[in-house]
């Protein structure tokens, strides 16, 4: 099998608009956990997305909540949902081409990993944290915005996809009423799980879902139970 290389990380430099003074942290941002469980030597982006992600609600709530003085808090938070969801991001990343430069593991990027939607979301995030740490919030939030004003111009974005957040909404009408996610399944190798997702309302269960990575599972569980409940 020939081994497809990675892209220079220098040319997605280039493409954001914005070279890191420390380089580390996007060699970091782009190392998938495959690569790193090679004995690379290196730290996957794992712990960044976790950072990334924090950065990124953030930045959009702090626009959002800026821009839209008249909605309310549950408006914002489904827009939020929209613009930061794993589709959405996937959308960014494939705009500057993450996949190209994202270092998989032997065999991972032939299966599909730099393609895989969850993979590129989860990057995209993990890239935000790396211009957090490397410039500052300032830098962070001009390369968010850089995307953010650009979808909020598409009116398809105001017809929320957030299923869990249309199903919170439903249920708090009955305040004695509890909604939980539970993972129930979970199956494949590290780089390419397959979680399964079961959301329960008090005790029973109302929808199973399943995806890529837990987040999906969730939106996919919470459809199921609002088409079950005829909505």
């Amino acid at each position: 099998m020939t081994e497809i290389k990675s892209l220079d990380p220098s040319y997605l430099e280039d493409t954001i608009g914005y070279h890191f003074k420390n380089n580390k942290y996007l060699l970091t941002a782009l190392t998938h956990s495959s690569y790193a469980n090679e004995g690379k030597h290196l730290q996957s982006n794992e712990r960044l997305e976790f950072l990334g992600d924090a950065v990124l609600s953030i930045v959009v709530s702090e626009h959002l909540y800026a821009k839209f003085r008249s909605k309310q808090e549950g408006d914002l938070t489904k827009l939020r949902s929209s613009l930061v969801c794993e589709s959405t991001l996937c959308g960014f990343a494939r705009k500057i081409r993450l996949g190209d430069y994202i270092m998989f593991g032997r065999g991972e990027r032939h299966s599909g990993g730099d393609k895989r939607p969850s993979i590129l979301a989860d990057a995209f995030e993990a890239l935000i944290a790396a211009i957090f740490l490397d410039g500052g919030m300032e830098k962070a939030r001009e390369f968010v915005m850089g995307f953010i004003l650009e979808e909020l111009e598409h009116p398809n974005l105001y017809r929320s996809k957030d299923y869990k957040t249309m199903l919170q909404e439903i249920i708090q009408q009955n305040a004695e009423e509890r909604l939980s996610y539970v993972l129930v399944g979970e199956s494949g190798p590290d780089h390419n799980k397959h979680f399964l997702v079961e959301v329960h309302l008090n005790s029973n269960v109302i929808g199973k879902g399943g995806g890529r990575s837990k987040k999906e599972a969730e939106q996919n569980a919470a459809k199921e139970a609002l088409e079950l409940m005829g909505y």
